[in-house]
C-alpha cells in the first residue's frame, strides 16, 4: 500500500489536466492574489548564472523567501481565481469527507465522465489516507454535457446514493469503473447504475425514483448554467483555501508541512552571521556525520538549514532516497519526498564551488528557487549537477565513511522505512 500510495502522490500533480466545456475563456474581473513551494526532488539539474546575490542582512530581520501563498500568478490565473471568489462558502449542504476540521480544505467541481476528474479523484484519495488529520474535501458537481453526454445523468445517480447515505460510496465506484461505463448510453448507464445501487443495498425503488427525479435534474441544469457563465468552463476545477490551483499553486504540500508537521507560514528569523562559522554535527543512525556549512557563500541555505535543525525539523526523519554512487536525499518528514517546511528561497550558485567529489552538502529543488528544506549529500562525483543546485556545505573527511553505511533506498519500490537510514538529531555547533 506504501508504494502505491507514493507513487499516486509523486505522480498526482501531473494527473491535473482539465475536461473543458465547449465555453468561451472567462471573462471577469481579476483579484489581486498574494503570491509556494513545490516538490523537491534531485533530477537533471537547471541551468543558471554562476553568480550569487548579494543578501543583505539586517538585525532581527528574517530571511528573503516565498511563503506558501506567495507566488506569480499569470492573468487566466487571476481570471480563474475571480471565479473562485464569486462562489459559495462550504456549507452543510455540500458533499465532505475527511476530517470536518480539517486546515486544509480541497473544494472541487468534477464531472464523473470526466478522465481528469477520475485521476484527481484518485489523488485525492492518497492524500487523504496520507495525511488524515489536515485534508477535507468538498465535492461539488460541474457536469459538462457539451462533452460528456452522461454528465448529467451520473450527477443525479451520485445525489441518489446520497439521499441514501451512499454519496461517497457510487462515488467512488463510478470513478473506478470510469472506462466501462463511459460508453454505455444513457439507458444502459441506468442499468449499471442501479446494479451498483443494489450492490449497495439501497432501496432500488426509492434510487430509481431519485435519479428520474425532473425537478432535481431542473435544478442541477439552472446551478450549472450558473457555473458556467460565471466562468467556470473546466473540470477539475479546484480551489485550496479560497484559492484557485492551477500549474500546482498554492502548494499542497507546503500546506501540509506546515499543518501536519510544524512548518512555517513565515520566513525564517536570521540565526546566522554569514561570516561566522559552522559546524553541523548530525546524528544518524549509522553513525556520526560532522559537516562543515558555508555561510558565506550561501547564506541563505545555512540559515533555514540552521533554523530547521534548531527546531527540530530534521529529527527523526528518515534518508527516502539514497541512490549508489549519487546522492543520499532527505529533509521531507513525511518520508515520500515531497512535503516542505512552508516556504522558498533562491538558489545561490558559485562558480568556486563543485559537486566534484563524495560528501558535499546540496539543496534538493524542483526548478530554480524552489529551495526548501530537503537536502542531499553526495555519495560520489556529480559534476552534472553544478550550477542547478546550491551548495553550501561539506563533511569532514574523519566522517566520510559513515557515508557508505547509509542504506540504498529506491522510493519508488521501497516497502516502508524499516530498514531506512534516520537522522536522530542535528546539533549546530558555532565554531
Amino acid at each position: 500500500m506504501l508504494k502505491k500510495v507514493l507513487f499516486i502522490l509523486m505522480i498526482g500533480v501531473l494527473l491535473l489536466s482539465a475536461c473543458k466545456a465547449a465555453t468561451p475563456e472567462p471573462t471577469v474581473t481579476p483579484t489581486d492574489i498574494p503570491p509556494t513551494e513545490t516538490v523537491e526532488e534531485v533530477d537533471d539539474p537547471a541551468e543558471q548564472d554562476g553568480a550569487t546575490e548579494t543578501i543583505i542582512i539586517g538585525e532581527g530581520d528574517r530571511m528573503p523567501c516565498s511563503t506558501v501563498y506567495e507566488y506569480e500568478t499569470t492573468e487566466e490565473t487571476d481570471q480563474y481565481q475571480a471565479v473562485a471568489d464569486q462562489l459559495p462558502p462550504v456549507s452543510e449542504d455540500d458533499w465532505i469527507r475527511g476530517n470536518p476540521d480539517a486546515p486544509i480544505t480541497i473544494v472541487e467541481y468534477a464531472d464523473f465522465q470526466c478522465p481528469a476528474c477520475g485521476n484527481f479523484a484518485l489523488y485525492l484519495e492518497a492524500l487523504m489516507e496520507t495525511f488524515p488529520t489536515s485534508i477535507r474535501v468538498v465535492f461539488r458537481h460541474m457536469p459538462l454535457a457539451s462533452i460528456h453526454d452522461k454528465a448529467f445523468i451520473s450527477s443525479m445517480a451520485a445525489e441518489a446514493a446520497g439521499a441514501q447515505g451512499k454519496f461517497w460510496e457510487l462515488y467512488d465506484l463510478m470513478y473506478q469503473n470510469q472506462q466501462e461505463w463511459s460508453g454505455f448510453n444513457e439507458e444502459e448507464f441506468v442499468e449499471w447504475a442501479l446494479s451498483q445501487a443494489e450492490a449497495l443495498e439501497l432501496d432500488l425503488d426509492q434510487f430509481e425514483a431519485d435519479l428520474n427525479d425532473e425537478e432535481a435534474r431542473t435544478q442541477l441544469e439552472e446551478t450549472t448554467n450558473e457555473q458556467l457563465s460565471l466562468g467556470l468552463h473546466y473540470t477539475p476545477f479546484v480551489v485550496i483555501n479560497d484559492r484557485i490551483f492551477r500549474e500546482n499553486k498554492p502548494d499542497l504540500f507546503a500546506l501540509i508541512g506546515i499543518h501536519e508537521y510544524g512548518g512555517y507560514e513565515q520566513c525564517p528569523s536570521w540565526v546566522i552571521d554569514p561570516e561566522g562559522s559552522y559546524t553541523a554535527r548530525m546524528d544518524i543512525s549509522a553513525g556520526e556525520i560532522l559537516i562543515d556549512l558555508f555561510p558565506g557563500q550561501a547564506p541563505l541555505a545555512v540559515n533555514s538549514f540552521v533554523f530547521l535543525a534548531q527546531n527540530g525539523w530534521y529529527d527523526n526523519v528518515y534518508f527516502h532516497r539514497v541512490v549508489e554512487g549519487f546522492v543520499a536525499q532527505v529533509g521531507d518528514p513525511s518520508g515520500f519526498g515531497v512535503v516542505g517546511p512552508g516556504y522558498t528561497f533562491a538558489n545561490e550558485t558559485n562558480n568556486d564551488l563543485s559537486y566534484d567529489s563524495a560528501g558535499i552538502l546540496g539543496m534538493a529543488n524542483a526548478g530554480v528557487d524552489t529551495n526548501g528544506s530537503q537536502f542531499f549529500i553526495t555519495l560520489a562525483s556529480a559534476t552534472d549537477l553544478n550550477g542547478g543546485y546550491t551548495i553550501f556545505g561539506e563533511v569532514q573527511e574523519d566522517s566520510m565513511a559513515v557515508l557508505n553505511e547509509i542504506v540504498i533506498r529506491d522510493p519508488q519500490t521501497a516497502v516502508g522505512f524499516d530498514d531506512a537510514t534516520i537522522i536522530n538529531t542535528i546539533e549546530i555547533i558555532e565554531n
